[in-house]
């Protein structure tokens, strides 16, 4: 599997997670994992077929999970994607995310969103979210490591913020913080030199064996594993 992220410019940071390109390069039927991470995917599937659940078209969004998916497509799949911090999947016209939490659904070709993916991604982006600065609250979520930093940042207390993210993203903000500190993790295992265990500590673990429960639960493998057989975030 050919997988690499495309550079973003600094006028993206807190609004497009990462950009990302997929070949499968094998006959036959694949299947494999995508770790939750707290976005909102826009995926272009340009050649052959995938699946998760029933059959996806060319153009189509992946909601919020709080857990692995397992997906399959055909040996010639090729994809590009789009990874959206779900406030920035807001400004850009995305339907309210807890309406398809854990699924998928449909672009339109031509749409907005699917027009995205055309061309250069990147630059489309850039033009579409010019002059858009993540929201006091999405720097607070992306800045802290519990919900009481959240609070400390922003003035709201704990119960308002229930409320926004569960009319917002669909799950509680300890379930959201967590994806978080694990997306940021299994960044640090596949492109860092540190033990497992100064890699727990610098993401706020309270120890290695915190962190492994989390891999195991989130990535289905632990640390060590998600070192070797990660490719961005497919296992």
């Amino acid at each position: 599997m050919d997988y690499a992220e495309l550079p973003l410019p600094p006028a993206l940071d807190g609004l497009v997670a990462s950009v990302w390109t997929l070949a499968a390069s094998q006959p036959g039927w694949v299947e494999h994992e995508a770790t939750p991470d707290g976005c909102i995917e826009l995926i272009h599937r340009y050649a052959g077929r995938s699946t998760w659940r029933r059959d996806q078209p060319g153009y189509f969004a992946t909601g919020l999970s709080p857990h692995p998916i397992r997906f399959g497509f055909s040996g010639d799949a090729r994809f590009t994607a789009i990874k959206l911090w779900p406030w920035a999947w807001h400004v850009l016209g995305g339907a309210p995310c807890p309406g398809f939490a854990d699924d998928w659904i449909a672009l339109a070709p031509g749409s907005t969103l699917a027009a995205l993916l055309e061309g250069d991604p990147v630059a489309n982006l850039a033009r579409a979210l010019a002059g858009t600065t993540p929201p006091p609250l999405a720097r607070a979520i992306l800045a802290s490591r519990g919900v009481g930093e959240i609070t400390a940042r922003t003035g709201l207390p704990p119960r308002q913020l229930q409320r926004i993210f569960a009319r917002e993203l669909g799950m509680a903000p300890r379930t959201y913080l967590r994806l978080l500190r694990f997306r940021a993790a299994l960044r640090d295992v596949q492109q860092a030199g540190d033990n497992l265990a100064d890699t727990a500590a610098a993401r706020g673990y309270a120890d290695q064996a915190h962190m492994a429960r989390d891999f195991r639960e989130l990535a289905g493998v632990p640390p060590s594993g998600a070192r070797t057989r990660a490719r961005g975030p497919f296992l």
